[in-house]
């Protein structure tokens, strides 16, 4: 019998997500003091700018890959959240998109999701490698 692991396909969101919460997991496990990451800026441009908020350093970084995982995790979004989102100058540019094939929009939004969450998963591993780089130990 196959492990539960190999059945899902290499490159699915289930998979993504998986490898997501697990290296915020490492994350979580491997800084054992976040206030170190504070005032560190961040080598990228990537920070928090597509959380629609501006990142000052990697703590705060930190801070958003953990949040992201618990929502991922629990699958909720606050409504808040959701009536803002509906509200965007973002809906206007996928109007087009919207009116296509409904299965050409799930594909759409299966690899953006799956994008996402790998860039995501890079990113949270760096913050990871830098926080060990912080402290002297090496990789």
């Amino acid at each position: 019998m196959q492990s539960a692991e190999a059945k899902i396909n290499r490159n699915s969101v289930l998979l993504a997500l998986r490898r997501y919460s697990s290296a915020v997991r490492d994350m979580e496990q491997t800084v054992l003091l976040p206030s170190l990451l504070r005032d560190v800026p961040s080598d990228e441009v990537w920070d928090c700018e597509a959380a629609e908020e501006f990142c000052k350093d990697l703590y705060e970084s930190y801070q958003m890959f953990k949040a992201i995982r618990t929502t991922a995790e629990s699958g909720l979004i606050p409504l808040d959240e959701r009536k803002a989102r509906s509200n965007t100058s973002l809906s206007k540019t996928l109007e087009p998109l919207l009116e296509s094939d409904p299965e050409t929009l799930f594909h759409f939004h299966l690899r953006g999701l799956y994008s996402v969450m790998s860039n995501l998963t890079e990113k949270t591993q760096s913050l990871t490698d830098k926080y060990m780089d912080i402290i002297g130990v090496a990789n």
